[in-house]
């Protein structure tokens, strides 16, 4: 076309094309088992998953740190095009793994906090499970832990309607751990009232509210993700075209307060545009289920009926 008309030609897709000819962010399924003691502590567990990519996104997954492991991933054969979201596979990984151990902990009567400290042992360092994986270090994601668990005010007494849940996950280097505060109506209205942050993403930080502006993005881009973004596919084509649709997060829905607490360490600094995302979902998740005992097991928690009585 330049070519023939001997001018620049523009080419621009309308918000229409963009919905329903672009690469989405894979789904998947997962199967758990696990075991606990007779004294409430997790000593094996397995996974078992199926996704629209091949990649199982597993290398960070706190369960290698138990003698009993075994995690199987397998690709669903599809011809929709599928491309990274933010955080990559971590964010969707984050969810079911941090969704199921606090699911695990409430089975044993265990404070979900002190569960997820056990589980992370005392090793400083874990080996990548993999030739590409980086090293996991327990000991900096124990840290955040147990400062979002501080700065947050874990453990205290909220009346029905109301609950606190964990979130951690490592992620590009970072270690994030995220405790999120809700309040869900018996109609089923959700407000997330209160998000902190607990971030580790080594020893310097030179633009502190940069930093902060990257992690509260996070927060509020997990919220989004985690709540009413969704496409559908019915007969080989993408159902929504627009924002009519596609419901996006509207400042009156949004984190009410959000926190952000660094842990400096003594390791090189990292980026901060994704580990802050992945912990967010199942912080929420876990949250909702402590104010209503409904437990949220798909994404979007749109899905899921929350009213209670």
């Amino acid at each position: 076309m330049p070519k023939k008309a001997k001018v620049p030609v523009k080419l621009v897709w309308s918000r229409e094309d963009d919905f329903q000819h672009d690469h989405y962010r894979p789904g998947g399924f997962h199967h758990f088992k696990a075991a606990l003691d007779a004294k409430g502590k997790l000593i094996a567990l397995a996974d078992k998953t199926l996704a629209f990519d091949a990649n199982s996104g597993a290398d960070n997954y706190p369960g290698r740190f138990l003698e009993h492991c075994r995690i199987e991933s397998g690709k669903i054969p599809n011809n929709v095009p599928t491309g990274p979201w933010r955080a990559p596979y971590s964010n969707t990984y984050s969810f079911v793994i941090c969704s199921f151990l606090d699911e695990l902990a409430h089975k044993a009567g265990r404070d979900p906090v002190e569960f997820n400290l056990e589980i992370l042992g005392t090793k400083d360092i874990i080996p990548g499970s993999g030739p590409k994986s980086a090293p996991y270090n327990a000991a900096r994601m124990r840290d955040v832990i147990k400062l979002v668990a501080e700065k947050s005010g874990w453990g205290k007494k909220l009346p029905k309607g109301q609950g606190m849940g964990l979130g951690y996950y490592f992620s590009h280097q970072g270690y994030v751990a995220e405790v999120a505060e809700v309040t869900v109506s018996k109609e089923g209205e959700l407000k997330v009232d209160r998000v902190v942050a607990a971030v580790d993403v080594g020893s310097q930080i030179v633009n502190l509210s940069g930093a902060e502006n990257q992690v509260q993005g996070c927060i509020i881009d997990g919220l989004n993700s985690s709540w009413r973004q969704e496409l559908d596919i019915q007969n080989g084509r993408v159902v929504q075209s627009n924002f009519n649709e596609y419901q996006m997060l509207r400042m009156p829905d949004s984190v009410r307060k959000i926190e952000v607490h660094f842990n400096k360490t003594k390791y090189p600094p990292t980026g901060l545009g994704e580990p802050g995302l992945p912990p967010l979902g199942p912080a929420v998740a876990n949250a909702i289920f402590a104010a209503t005992g409904i437990r949220i097991r798909q994404l979007p928690f749109s899905h899921t009926d929350l009213r209670w009585s």
